[in-house]
């Protein structure tokens, strides 16, 4: 018996050495398996750098942090691993690499060294998106809508029903289709007032202006804009394009001044109502001379369209470099793979420099035209974005052509800056460095 037990002993202590082993060296193993997902965000390495945004806010929705790699390889993603994050980016094409918790650290301390342009932010939480658009099928379409829809990242619908409800308080981001916030139908009367589409346009205005208790178009688009103007002093975040941007601050200088002709509202504008208009509350322009001819399709001498004498084949722009660590906001909104964005045209499709607040950043600029593509400013305690033309990957998209197949543009430059500024709500706030 003796025997049998010193034996079966000694086989216990040899089976408990091996397991305590065995312990120690999945401990000592743990960290070099750790890992993370790195989405590169570069020319070479990313073949789908739209839907890389999509994967990122999908990340987030599941109440998961991200690192923005702020000028790391075109602006690259750090996400924790996980295999259902591995199979999401497989089905949606986005390519991505597994890297181990040291290459990782070694990524990041190479990001905080002050010799480096470069910083990691990060994400918190997938904001919540609005896009302000009427209901039906306009004969044109809008960029942000078609590229949050190929990147799968959800938004909300809403109008001046909503808006003068009160209800943009629910969203982090507002986009502003192309629209004509000052009461003039986008303009479009000299090419298209007999169009069945714009006649019905115009019915469809007056009635909902009637409806929630406007005399005219003009007023309840200036109560909007107000209401707009007030989110963003609060502190939301606007992105508007094309005409949606210089007809937005047009109508909030034109605040208790009739600059409509009779085809629009019925009744005369105001006699030099030039002279009347005021800069003060405008967001982004100053100075600005407004189009009184009806039929000519202009607004004002905000946009640069009427007189740009640029080649179609070189027609660019490039995107300003910031200092990542000291400028976090322009530098997240610059992202790309590429310095030099292909130009597109639209109904106000630049900005003539001279009309551009001083306080306003110019973050994309063709500076041979003297014009700006791409603008940012603060306002009270939120943020608006200004991106002149119409589509990124339409040149000169005209009235019923047909919409952009991103499919076929699945690393646009110029669709990346739109996805940059929904993603920048969800950046932790830092105390300015300045």
């Amino acid at each position: 018996m003796k025997t049998n037990f010193t034996y079966s002993n000694t086989s216990s202590q040899a089976r408990l050495r091996a397991l305590l082993i065995g312990v120690l060296l999945f401990a000592f193993t743990i960290p070099a398996m750790a890992s993370y997902v790195l989405i590169p965000m570069d020319a070479d390495s990313q073949k789908e750098h739209l839907k890389a945004y999509g994967i990122t806010y999908w990340t987030l929705a599941k109440q998961q942090k991200v690192k923005w790699l702020l000028n790391y390889r075109g602006g690259s993603f750090l996400l924790p691993d996980t295999e259902e994050l591995q199979k999401e980016c497989k089905i949606r094409g986005v390519s991505f690499e597994v890297i181990s918790d040291a290459k990782a650290e070694s990524i990041l301390a190479e990001i905080e060294s002050p010799s480096q342009n470069m910083e990691a932010v990060v994400l918190e939480k997938a904001p919540k998106v609005a896009v302000y658009t009427p209901d039906g099928t306009a004969p044109w379409d809008d960029a942000v809508t078609m590229v949050l829809e190929y990147a799968e990242i959800p938004y909300t619908k809403i109008y001046d029903r909503e808006v003068l409800a009160d209800e943009l308080v629910l969203y982090d981001w507002l986009h502003l289709h192309h629209e004509d916030f000052t009461g003039q139908y986008g303009k479009f009367y000299g090419s298209y007032r007999a169009a069945p589409w714009y006649i019905k346009d115009k019915q469809d205005a007056e009635a909902l202006a009637a409806d929630l208790g406007y005399d005219k178009v003009s007023q309840e688009k200036l109560a909007v804009a107000n209401k707009i103007s007030d989110y963003v002093i609060g502190g939301g975040f606007m992105f508007a394009m094309c005409s949606a941007t210089d007809s937005f601050d047009i109508a909030l200088s034109a605040e208790g001044v009739d600059i409509c002709e009779p085809m629009f509202d019925g009744d005369a504008s105001d006699p030099n109502y030039q002279s009347r208009i005021s800069f003060e509350r405008t967001f982004a322009f100053q100075d600005f001379i407004l189009e009184k001819n009806p039929a000519r399709y202009e607004f004002s001498s905000i946009d640069t369209t009427p007189y740009r004498r640029v080649n179609a084949d070189t027609d660019y722009f490039s995107l300003k470099s910031f200092s990542a660590k000291w400028d976090p906001v322009p530098t997240m909104l610059c992202q790309n793979h590429t310095a030099l964005v292909k130009g597109f045209m639209g109904q106000t499709t630049a900005y003539n420099a001279e009309q551009i607040k001083p306080q306003v950043l110019v973050m994309g600029e063709n500076k041979a035209n003297g014009e700006a593509r791409y603008i940012h400013g603060v306002k009270g305690k939120g943020f608006f974005t200004f991106y002149g033309g119409h589509d990124p990957e339409d040149y000169q998209h005209r009235v019923g052509d047909p919409k952009t197949e991103l499919r076929l543009h699945p690393t646009s430059p110029g669709y990346r800056l739109i996805l940059n500024n929904i993603l920048f709500p969800a950046a932790k706030k830092k105390k300015q460095k300045t």
